[in-house]
């Protein structure tokens, strides 16, 4: 059964690399960044980006990319991350090495700094400079990631940071100041690898503290199993010789480990940065089936669910909604809740972290209406049509707090105010609409104990 489930993980990664990829050549440059918010700071940058000829300086291939900005390990050179670039380039991504704070005593709060500002400065560098070699070439979408120290230093660079897309670290090192206090205001969908042979940053030292205290509500862990830290790149010595010195070692190849990671890195990439919606649900079959990774993850992608309340229908929580009627568009209405104005089919169709559209369950409504319990008498709402004033009576038989809200036909709300009502006395209450424009309205007086709604129109 484990070689079928293999088969089966092994077809579904071909048929996205076959379905997704792209046959770019890889292009470098080397640029230094000049940073004026810290001093003119220098940061300079080996990037690797689409090309139609491989080489130094060649033109950027037709079109626009991501940007991926990725930090470095503790005294380590951005050609140890070799493995990264010619993995993601012919892909179609564009990847930025700054070779900042590469000393045995780096600071840790600068390179985030420098991994935050690259992705900034390298999409003005696309909109605004007509002279850049990627003028017009960059999109965006971005991701900051980083291995070891570089891991550890994402998180700083995502730390309330809500212009980047997506942050996807490797055996990320516990930091100064602490990258596990700074995830709990990363936001972003995160994506965390650790190898589950780390004796230099253990996972439950590092990479679990902090996927534990990211604050993202997408988030997914990956531990590699029999992986261990520096594999995640190419040979380094000075990696090398600091992982020599613990245990435990490594049970896996370099090449196992890097192809596990790749493979879950670039369906979590194509998800977010290029809206390739099935890759979400390739990665996370993956996930379920894989016998060369555990994982964990919180993250609520899924297709909506739409209630009713009355006339009023809800979606649970997502980035955007549209709602529908009949199967058509409702213009206007994107807002989480929706206020029907006649039977039909509803639904509504939402986004969470891209384009990628996700459907709820249709309700159809067969009337709109009042819904009154015993818990209330004599409720009136006159005149109606009304050119001004709506004047709201009734009798509750407890003690409520009564709200009462307007809304108009796409669902937002124009008016809202609550009172205290007194057991089984008469309440009247007068809503001015001499100030609204004319059209339907709907009105909801509602309690802990009663409900109701009705549709409002103004002459």
């Amino acid at each position: 059964m484990k070689k079928i489930c293999y088969f089966i993980f092994s077809l579904s990664l071909f048929v996205s690399v076959i379905a997704n990829g792209q046959p770019f050549q890889i292009g470098h440059t080397q640029i230094t960044f000049t940073d004026p918010a810290r001093s003119s700071r220098s940061i300079q940058t080996e990037i690797y980006y689409p090309a139609t000829t491989a080489g130094t300086s060649v033109p950027v291939s037709a079109g626009t990319f991501p940007i991926i900005v990725f930090g470095h390990g503790f005294v380590m050179t951005w050609d140890a991350y070799q493995n990264i670039w010619e993995d993601l380039v012919p892909q179609g991504y564009i990847v930025a090495f700054p070779r900042t704070e590469g000393g045995f005593s780096p600071v840790h709060a600068e390179f985030g700094k420098d991994l935050a500002f690259l992705v900034t400065k390298m999409q003005s560098e696309s909109a605004t400079n007509a002279a850049s070699l990627f003028y017009n070439h960059i999109n965006n979408k971005s991701a900051i990631m980083g291995h070891s120290m570089g891991g550890g230093s994402s998180f700083l660079a995502a730390a309330s940071n809500t212009s980047i897309t997506t942050m996807v670290t490797f055996a990320a090192a516990n930091t100064t100041p602490s990258s596990i206090t700074a995830a709990a205001t990363v936001s972003v969908p995160t994506l965390v690898f650790a190898g589950q042979n780390d004796c230099v940053a253990p996972p439950v030292d590092h990479q679990i503290k902090m996927y534990d205290s990211c604050g993202a509500t997408c988030k997914t862990f990956i531990s590699v199993k029999g992986a261990a830290h520096c594999e995640f790149a190419n040979s380094n010595f000075n990696c090398t010789f600091g992982e020599s010195t613990c245990s435990p070692t490594p049970t896996i190849t370099r090449t196992q480990q890097q192809d596990a990671a790749s493979d879950f890195l670039k369906l979590w990439l194509e998800y977010y940065l290029k809206d390739m919606c099935n890759s979400w649900n390739v990665f996370n079959d993956s996930l379920a089936i894989s016998p060369r990774i555990t994982h964990n993850q919180s993250c609520a992608i899924s297709n909506p669910v739409i209630t009713q309340v009355g006339a009023v229908l809800t979606s649970t929580a997502a980035t955007t909604y549209q709602w529908y009627f009949n199967g058509s568009v409702i213009p206007g209405a994107v807002s989480q809740n929706y206020t029907t104005t006649a039977a039909g089919n509803y639904y509504v169709e939402v986004t969470y972290y891209n384009a990628c559209p996700y459907p709820s369950n249709t309700i159809n409504i067969t009337v709109t209406g009042i819904m009154v319990n015993s818990a209330v008498d004599g409720f009136g709402v006159y005149p109606n049509p009304t050119n001004a004033l709506i004047n709201i009576c009734y009798t509750p038989k407890t003690n409520e707090l009564v709200t009462v809200c307007l809304t108009n036909v796409i669902g937002e709300i124009i008016y809202r105010d609550q009172i205290s009502a007194t057991a089984d006395q008469k309440q009247f209450q007068s809503i001015d609409l001499s100030g609204f424009q004319n059209g339907i309205y709907f009105m909801e007086v509602s309690s802990k104990d009663f409900k109701y709604v009705d549709k409002i129109i103004k002459q």
